[in-house]
């Protein structure tokens, strides 16, 4: 399975470009799936304390005339999260896209939300149920944490016993805490025993920055993203992560 992650501006100026460089990437390297950020696209409207409808529903607005517009990324697949209404209320739902004439296919809601400055997202979104299920793409199985969920450390057990062959992370996580994020990241895949993905947003301001990662079922980083390189690709072999699950420390808990 040829996967990619990414990082992605959302400011309307630097996405085109970053957008085209993307699909150029996914093209010539004949990805199978595409991992994108957490809330591509849309501006962070998060980071203000006060919620506003008005704006929830712009960027709701603006996600979903971008997500008519993965097809041309050329791939079977994108895993993503996206604003999305249900009811009365936002929730940042996970979806898994496959069908070029289709809309994206739900997969499950965020249920852990920040709160706190600059990650206001418990005042604008609501939650989703604490479930974390088993999805297939293909001849990939896995599990979807999105951002903060990574510090949800009890759901990599079940990944286990659901046998995913990878966890997928969409983020939107500063540049400063990377190596935090990366330690987490390690974390999932050697207690799951599955591979660890995860794509993220990028700003001027610094708030998000970049940092992208494709581990394997040890932990072993197999690429990551920056400024330079935004963009990563690479062959998992959905093999090991059985074979991973045989092996210290998964064998203790089996």
């Amino acid at each position: 399975m040829r996967v990619t992650v990414t990082e992605l501006p959302h400011e309307p100026w630097a996405l085109e470009a970053a957008w085209a460089d993307l699909c150029r990437h996914t093209a010539s390297e004949q990805s199978e799936l595409v991992l994108l950020p957490e809330l591509a696209f849309v501006e962070a409207v998060w980071e203000r304390p006060q919620a506003d409808p008005e704006r929830l529903a712009e960027i709701e607005k603006l996600s979903e005339q971008w997500l008519r517009r993965l097809s041309e990324l050329g791939a079977p697949a994108v895993v993503g999260a996206r604003p999305r209404r249900l009811g009365t209320h936002t929730l940042i739902e996970a979806f898994l896209w496959t069908n070029p004439d289709g809309a994206p296919t739900p997969l499950r809601c965020k249920h852990f939300l920040p709160d706190d400055p600059g990650s206001w997202e418990a005042r604008w979104f609501a939650r989703g149920k604490a479930e974390f299920l088993r999805f297939e793409s293909g001849d990939l199985t896995f599990g979807v944490n999105i951002c903060t969920e990574l510090w949800a450390l009890e759901t990599f057990a079940g990944y286990a016993v659901q046998q995913v062959h990878a966890i997928l992370s969409p983020r939107g996580t500063a540049a400063a805490t990377f190596e935090k994020w990366l330690a987490v990241g390690q974390v999932a895949a050697v207690r799951s025993g599955a591979y660890s993905l995860s794509s993220n947003r990028v700003d001027p301001t610094g708030t998000c920055g970049g940092g992208g990662w494709i581990l394997d079922p040890d932990g072993r980083i197999l690429a990551t993203t920056s400024a330079e390189t935004p963009f990563a690709t690479r062959d998992l072999d959905l093999t090991l992560p059985a074979a991973a699950r045989t092996t210290y420390p998964r064998s203790v808990f089996r």
